[in-house]
């Protein structure tokens, strides 16, 4: 299906997606909508014909665990809602922990990258099948942008994308500015991975901005995108015409003018680049030669390519048995040991597993509290709003030691509770609105009540 242009619709910029001239498509992320109801702006876009796309992020197909049914069903809800064309989701686990490692549930809040090895792709493409089968239209798939790389890798990301689309028929969801990403993080060859993945099985692409700090790249998704993500583009387009092309905005919003400037200048990267294909390629088929230089990145030489093409190939025909009955069941508990031991590290402060860079954990690590904070404060904006310019540095205090363990507004009342339970914070008018607003919030009997919380909510009260 052609999409056309797109931008990824919010609730904070509804009103400039409406009126943005050229928009074929928009993107939601599908955990920001409810199941039997729209919001009034998709309702109208939809009524002018735009198609909207759910855009899931907690599925955690990487993950060590099969797809939690629910929130399969949550995602084949909204799909019906939409009268979508397909859905899509990230190639990333979300959480770890739980029965198969006999430890506590840990939610990243984040999307985390999957270990490119066979053992991790026989489950990866286990719960593929599994969502399809449970979704009422075709999924798609994003490769992610990772700060940090798994050691003992034996597959390169579009060996990876390759086989996993050999494996199941999944379409691709490919986001050029993870690709960079990686170029920047990871050292990893945009125009080497899009040499290696089916090209043809992509159902869209996806552009943003991100920033590098202290030669790492952050893909925030809150910054203009830069040339080189557009080089990466350009590449891209070298090779297919992609159905559609998205831009994702998801925070900072700017004025609807840079919006409209950057999409003018995703479609003038798309027209430039697709002449140049269309020049190369008559020129070749009058000189006698097929192939189409890319642009922007050198790619690997003609050994490295033959011989990723030769590796695929023996799997794909099946000299290596995959992902059938036991195999799969003990490749489960590998996965689930290993993603546990790497997200504790992160969120937890447990030792930094074998193999990892110490350096590069910590950075995620940082990041990942810095965003779990700032989330925090958008689904709890009274807490910051109580706890002043301190809010921040007591969030940040308590992520070091207490891991995310269900959704964000559960993590903002344990944080909530916590300052409660040690007495803060010191200032009593702002401890009895906490208090109030904590009381406001929590079940008549919440998790982990305890009898300290219990007086502290008392004096409070009783301070007024």
């Amino acid at each position: 299906m052609e999409l056309g242009i797109g931008i990824g619709w919010r609730p904070e910029i509804a009103d400039t997606v409406e009126a943005l001239p050229g928009i074929d498509w928009v993107e939601a992320v599908a955990e920001n909508l409810c199941t039997d109801h729209l919001p009034d702006s998709l309702v109208r876009l939809r009524a002018r014909g735009v198609t909207v796309v759910p855009h899931g992020v907690s599925l955690g197909l990487g993950g060590a665990d099969r797809p939690d049914p629910a929130r399969l069903a949550d995602l084949a809800a909204r799909a019906l809602l939409l009268g979508t064309p397909l859905v899509t989701e990230h190639i990333a686990f979300v959480r770890a922990g739980g029965p198969r490692t006999a430890s506590p549930r840990l939610e990243a809040g984040h999307l985390l990258p999957v270990p490119r090895t066979w053992e991790a792709l026989d489950v990866l493409c286990e719960n593929v099948r599994i969502a399809q089968d449970s979704l009422p239209v075709p999924l798609a798939l994003e490769n992610i942008a990772a700060l940090i790389s798994w050691p003992g890798e034996e597959l390169t990301e579009g060996q990876f994308l390759a086989e996993l689309v050999e494996r199941t028929g999944v379409r691709l969801l490919i986001d050029v500015a993870n690709l960079h990403t990686n170029h920047v993080n990871r050292g990893e060859d945009p125009a080497k991975a899009l040499d290696e993945l089916p090209v043809e099985a992509i159902a869209y692409v996806h552009v943003a901005g991100g920033i590098e700090k202290d030669g790492v790249w952050h893909d925030t998704h809150a910054h203009p995108v830069t040339r080189p993500v557009l080089d990466v583009l350009a590449e891209l387009r070298s090779r297919i015409a992609p159905p559609g092309v998205l831009l994702e905005r998801d925070d900072d919003f700017p004025p609807a003018e840079e919006l409209a400037g950057e999409l003018t200048a995703v479609r003038a990267t798309l027209e430039a680049a697709g002449k140049d294909r269309s020049r190369s390629t008559s020129e070749a088929e009058v000189s006698g030669h097929g192939g189409v230089a890319p642009a922007a990145y050198p790619v690997g030489s003609a050994d490295d390519t033959g011989t990723a093409a030769d590796d695929t190939t023996t799997a794909a025909t099946g000299t290596r048995a995959t992902d059938t009955g036991v195999a799969v069941d003990g490749a489960r508990d590998r996965v689930a040991v290993a993603q546990t031991a790497l997200l504790s590290a992160l969120v937890a402060g447990t030792p930094a597993p074998e193999g990892f860079d110490h350096r590069r954990l910590g950075v995620q690590s940082r990041a990942l509290a810095a965003k779990r904070a700032d989330v925090v404060a958008k689904v709890a904006p009274e807490l910051p709003g109580i706890l002043g310019d301190g809010y921040r540095n007591a969030f940040l205090s308590y992520a070091r030691t207490r891991p995310m363990s269900a959704g964000y507004r559960r993590d903002a009342l344990d944080f909530a509770e916590q300052l409660l339970i040690t007495g803060r914070p010191a200032d009593d008018a702002a401890r009895r609105r906490l208090t109030h607003w904590w009381q406001d919030r929590a079940a008549a009997r919440p998790p982990r009540r305890t009898t300290r919380l219990v007086r502290a909510a008392r004096a409070a009260i009783a301070g007024r």
